[in-house]
């Protein structure tokens, strides 16, 4: 093969021969581990003494040292416990008394203030813990909760760092298992009828579980609660995620859409080079703790933990389950870019251990581009589609991983791939409309992205841009926190830096010692495999694979321009249970009957949360809407009924935010009857019901200093959010964004191989809906 041929007559070019001597590179090297040290040493101590400060044991010294020399009577009491430490720790009666008595103070202030930092950091837990002010309306608060909220700002200090709020978030509470198993009887009660058999039975084993296994089972989680971090999340990532055999692409990956209509530039390459050097500059605001933890209403922290591995990880995998593999930032400081299925490292660092600017970074890219144009005969259709592996099941792909990637070129080359901060595919496609965005997103061509990365960027050649996602790794909110401040950036303050034009000749000098300007950089360094007929063979059947799972997809995204939760604050029901609503009576309409549905919400109130299912079909959505196409029921009605489906819903989601859903605990306990060898029939039965409608709400302006998406100027660079692929085979997944007043927009997936589902078809009908809802409140 061509790319064998090359690894053998084009040898890679180390550090050393690029114009750098090895005592400036280990002076360098040594300057740059000093200053990793002292930032992570910082930030632990930091993170440590939160919510109190350093400015604290300082005051605690000063004032023990003054009334220690001062020896007034009225403290003689504090002043003699004070002497007593001082023979205690067996100072030398001749020194001086000042000295005697600062040593004294400083060890007494250092005891005070740990006793003074654990008292506030529980104090703070026990506050937070708190949930009363979520069920309150911000504008309308009990004065019980005005104090509670004054209290957690004394108690919470200000500015912690990226994690300095982890030890003093609450831990996720197990619900009552009475209560949970009466909610999942509950919530079924619309899909199967109030009084079927079906839900009859329920009820009967429901009972027997409560007598028999359940009790046990509830123990193990309570003990497991007071230990661990949180009691469901390290269950829901093995066996959920990385136990998962199912592909990546559409059964797990996530896409991020960038500007709905506007675009900062129309440069692939400067727009690319921009994006990458801002999403490094929030990677070091995340390695050195700069980014301030996100704060509910200014006020409640939430758990920040997910933001550690989205960057440098790939997930890796295996026969029965996949790992995580999460690199220092000593081992990654490279990129890999894509170009026309030649693979390229790229150093976001410069020879003086400095961030590459986006000007560079467009030469470097422009030279790539050239170097890919030079070399694209040499690389075999095989060696091109490479990243189609990791689209294929994870046992498929641990085993071909296994056998031709475990030694020689292969491994150093994969090495390379997966320690790389995040991908980034130059396009050469162009997509006009929002589906054929997202589609381009979501898989590309099918042999284009890592789908095992955390992050990839995916560029188009008219400048659009977006992200391809891994899921493991960290929810949706969480990317969408740190793509938010590149889109923010380019929104708002123009691109950071103009396309850059340049020739054969600037691209032949690129990399030149002797050229001022660019010697700092490194050579972006062709990436080489060895791709055997059985590699090949099996690169071939994975395309296949990808391209089939692809064309079997039926993805449509479009916005709602009508009206927006403007509008719908007017109806005085939240929005996002409004939007709940119009999709129970769109799947009604669609398929003549109600379906078990999924949304997801969060749970970081707590300590390492993750998310919670809203189960959004509630007797009261489905009086809703069977009232709403009865003729008979006169219009006041049906929105009284709306109103009280829309109260239910709500209640629901705050519930689930706060620990109070059905089913990760029930998840939970399941795990825990496999872990004892237990064959628990009803909660089998329970957790394999499938979810027909997913759904979920994309997270909008995380932001605190973001300008207002309803500002004219913004209206149109706003994201439309992002989208997944469908969770059930007869079912939809539905993605909506919420951005402002005046729009919606939605993300809509099926099968084309169900005869049940038809994305279009949806679509229409949820914007049909969406106009008769409005025509509802207005009288029409």
């Amino acid at each position: 093969m061509a790319e064998a041929r090359s690894a053998v007559s084009q040898p890679r070019v180390g550090r050393i021969e690029e114009g750098r001597s090895p005592k400036v590179d280990f002076l360098l090297g040594l300057r740059g581990y000093v200053i990793r040290r002292y930032f992570r040493i910082r930030n632990s101590i930091k993170n440590g003494m939160w919510p109190t400060k350093l400015w604290n044991l300082e005051v605690f010294v000063a004032v023990l040292s003054v009334v220690m020399v001062g020896d007034w009577a009225p403290l003689k009491p504090v002043t003699e416990r004070l002497r007593f430490l001082e023979r205690a720790m067996f100072i030398p009666s001749d020194w001086p008394v000042m000295l005697r008595s600062l040593i004294t103070s400083v060890v007494a202030g250092f005891i005070f203030f740990i006793i003074f930092l654990h008292l506030r950091r529980y104090m703070l837990r026990m506050l937070l813990a708190y949930r009363g002010w979520m069920y309150e309306m911000q504008r309308s608060q009990s004065v019980a909760t005005l104090i509670w909220g004054v209290l957690v700002k004394i108690v919470s200090g200000s500015h912690p760092s990226l994690y300095g709020c982890q030890q003093s978030l609450p831990r996720l509470p197990v619900p009552p298992l009475k209560k949970t198993l009466k909610d999942l009887i509950q919530s079924l009660k619309p899909v199967y009828g109030e009084d079927s058999q079906i839900i009859q039975d329920l009820k009967k084993e429901s009972k027997e579980f409560q007598r028999t296994l359940g009790p046990k089972l509830q123990r193990i989680l309570y003990l497991k609660s007071w230990w661990s971090q949180n009691y469901v999340t390290d269950f829901w990532e093995k066996y959920v995620y990385l136990m998962g055999r199912s592909p990546l692409p559409i059964n797990s990956n996530y896409y991020i859409l960038d500007q709905s209509f506007g675009k900062p530039t129309t440069s692939q390459v400067a727009r690319v080079a921009n994006s990458i050097y801002q999403v490094m500059m929030v990677r070091q605001n995340i390695e050195h703790e700069k980014l301030e933890p996100l704060l509910i209403r200014d006020t409640i922290p939430i758990c920040m933990g997910q933001y550690e591995k989205l960057f440098s990880t790939t997930r890796v995998p295996g026969e029965e389950i996949d790992q995580l593999d999460h690199y220092s930032s000593s081992e990654s400081k490279h990129i890999i870019v894509n170009r026309k299925g030649i693979l390229y490292k790229l150093d976001v660092f410069d020879k003086n251990r400095k961030l590459v600017t986006p000007a560079n970074l467009q030469k470097q890219i422009h030279w790539i581009m050239a170097d890919a144009d030079k070399h694209l005969d040499e690389y075999s259709e095989e060696a091109r589609s490479l990243p189609a592996l990791t689209g294929l099941d994870r046992t498929k792909w641990a085993r071909i991983r296994g056998e031709h990637f475990s030694q020689g070129l292969n491994k150093e080359t994969l090495e390379v791939v997966e320690k790389a901060v995040f991908h980034v595919y130059l396009g050469t496609e162009i997509n006009e409309d929002f589906s054929s965005r997202a589609m381009y997103l979501f898989v590309a061509d099918g042999k284009s992205i890592w789908f095992d990365k955390s992050l990839t960027l995916v560029s188009q050649p008219d400048g659009r841009l977006g992200v391809n996602c891994e899921h493991s790794i960290g929810d949706a909110p969480v990317m969408a926190h740190v793509i938010e401040f590149n889109f923010t950036q380019e929104a708002c303050g123009g691109i950071l830096c103009p396309p850059i034009s340049i020739d054969d000749s600037d691209l032949e000098q690129l990399h030149d010692s002797k050229n001022s300007l660019t010697c700092s950089l490194y050579r972006p360094e062709r990436l080489l495999w060895e791709i055997p007929t059985s590699l090949a063979n099996s690169i071939n059947s994975a395309h296949t694979t990808v391209l089939q799972a692809i064309e079997d997809l039926d993805h449509r995204v479009e916005g709602y321009f009508k009206y927006g939760k403007g509008f719908v604050k007017t109806c005085k029901v939240s929005p996002d249970a409004y939007i709940q609503m119009a999709l129970q009576l769109t799947y009604y309409k669609n398929a003549g009957k109600h379906c078990l549905t999924y949304e997801s919400s969060m749970t970081r109130l707590y300590l390492m949360g993750r998310t919670e299912t809203v189960r959004s079909l509630t007797m009261e959505a489905s009086k809703f809407v069977k009232a709403f196409f009865d003729k008979s029921v006169s219009r006041e009605e049906k929105i009284s009924l709306l109103r009280a489906a829309c109260e239910k819903h709500a209640v629901m989601y705050k519930d689930c935010m706060n620990g109070k859903g059905i089913d990760r605990h029930l998840f939970a306990l399941y795990v825990v009857s496999k872990g004892l060898d237990y064959d628990c029939e009803f909660l089998k039965k329970c957790l394999s019901i499938p979810w027909t409608l997913s759904t979920s709400q994309s997270p909008q302006q995380q932001l605190k200093d973001s300008p207002s998406c309803d500002m004219p100027e913004y209206r149109d660079k706003v994201s439309p959010g992002g989208g997944f692929g469908p969770v059930s085979d007869d079912g939809y997944g539905v993605a909506y964004m919420i951005p402002g007043d005046f729009k919606f927009f939605f993300h809509v997936s099926s099968k084309k191989s169900s005869k049940q589902t038809d994305s279009t078809l949806f679509m229409k009908q949820l914007f049909e809906t969406l106009d008769e809802m409005k025509q509802l409140f207005e009288g029409n």
